[in-house]
């Protein structure tokens, strides 16, 4: 029975689509230019909006509530005194270009939240990369998603045709991006990269986590899953990109809070490299975006941070980072609502194309992020 439910697939229906700006036509803003021709998102899996805004949360530096093991090392790494020094502490490049030189939604005022309202993984991810949540994932058991995701839907257009790849921590990206039926190129968990042409450095990546302890069997450690895309990238030169880190999650369920601290500064200094290097690249230049986000919240301090799921208060609670050549910087405004199930839609807007009139059941393109003028021409 459970293999029978998963056979029936989702059938996409035309319908009329959503408008991104509200005085300009949804088919005029889809086929409007925009500078931006390539895309990547970036998720941190289960990293809080809490710290993302406001740093390092005191009362978790600790052994008790945080499970800190060096709480007097934490403090001098990530315990400054105000939440603007914590969270410049802890991520610096969200902290100081993607929040002024792009957007940066989810702070108290322009809350984001999750759709679907099971908050956790797969049903996140589905919501993320379809664009909606689907009522038959209810489990994070490995069986293929029943929907086209953005990405499959682009890698079937000519100009994207095998230049979409997905790399991520975790060993169910393979069916959440459905590897069988999309074709896409598809690095996860403890896969070593694969294909001709390997760099040195992919041959020797490969060996590396062949002959690598594994604390989790479902999920690789971030910096495996860092330096293959980050490889690839520089290689193939791909125009659509996933990258998917899973340790902020694992650290949060193990209660070890100066882990979960590590591992999102990690990923801090993760885009940092990935945007630095697309705008080193002429092919990438002023022509790439990122969005970065969290597919799922948290809970509170002291226990509830530990976990996320639809018994959990807030929980529902994400943030979404923009930056790139369409999306104006922040001017310190109070930002409007931007969800979940609005990601998909985005990143397909912003390469010029228009996911919602494939899929009408996923969110609109998130308001602001691409500039009016943009979207006028």
């Amino acid at each position: 029975m459970h293999m029978l439910r998963w056979m029936i697939a989702a059938v996409a229906i035309a319908g009329p689509a959503v408008r991104a700006w509200s005085d300009e036509p949804e088919a005029a803003r889809a086929k409007a230019p925009t500078r931006t021709k390539n895309v990547i998102l970036v998720i941190s899996d289960g990293l809080r909006w809490q710290e993302v805004f406001g740093g390092a949360e005191p009362s978790l530096i600790s052994k008790k509530d945080g499970g800190v093991s060096d709480v007097d090392g934490l403090n001098r790494t990530f315990g400054q005194a105000t939440p603007a020094e914590r969270r410049e502490a802890l991520l610096p490049f969200i902290t100081n270009v993607v929040a002024k030189q792009g957007r940066l939604f989810g702070d108290v005022g322009s809350e984001s939240k999750v759709t679907n309202g099971m908050n956790f993984s797969y049903p996140g991810y589905n919501e993320v990369f379809a664009g909606f949540g689907d009522p038959r994932i209810d489990s994070n058991d490995d069986f293929p998603n029943p929907n086209v995701t953005v990405f499959e839907w682009l890698n079937n257009k000519g100009a994207f045709r095998d230049k979409v790849a997905a790399f991520g921590s975790w060993d169910r990206f393979t069916a959440i991006l459905n590897r069988e039926r999309s074709k896409l190129k598809i690095v996860a968990c403890w896969e070593p990269p694969t294909g001709p042409n390997l760099t040195p450095q992919e041959k020797l990546l490969g060996d590396v986590i062949a002959n690598t302890h594994r604390l989790w069997s479902d999920c690789a450690y971030d910096s495996f899953t860092f330096f293959a895309a980050h490889e690839h990238l520089k290689r193939e030169r791909p125009r659509v990109m996933f990258v998917g880190f899973g340790e902020t999650d694992e650290f949060a369920h193990a209660g070890q809070y100066d882990h979960y601290l590590r591992s999102a500064n990690k990923f801090d200094q993760y885009v940092k490299t990935l945007w630095e290097t697309v705008q080193s690249l002429p092919e990438y230049r002023d022509q790439t975006t990122i969005i970065l986000t969290a597919y799922h919240g948290r809970g509170d301090a002291p226990v509830d941070w530990k976990s996320h799921g639809a018994k959990v208060k807030g929980a529902e609670r994400i943030w979404i980072g923009v930056l790139g050549p369409d999306t104006p910087p922040s001017d310190g405004k109070p930002l409007p609502k931007a969800d979940q199930n609005q990601i998909a839609a985005t990143i397909a807007a912003l390469l010029g194309e228009d996911y919602n009139a494939y899929q009408p059941k996923a969110g609109p393109v998130i308001p602001t992020v691409l500039a009016p003028a943009a979207v006028a021409e």
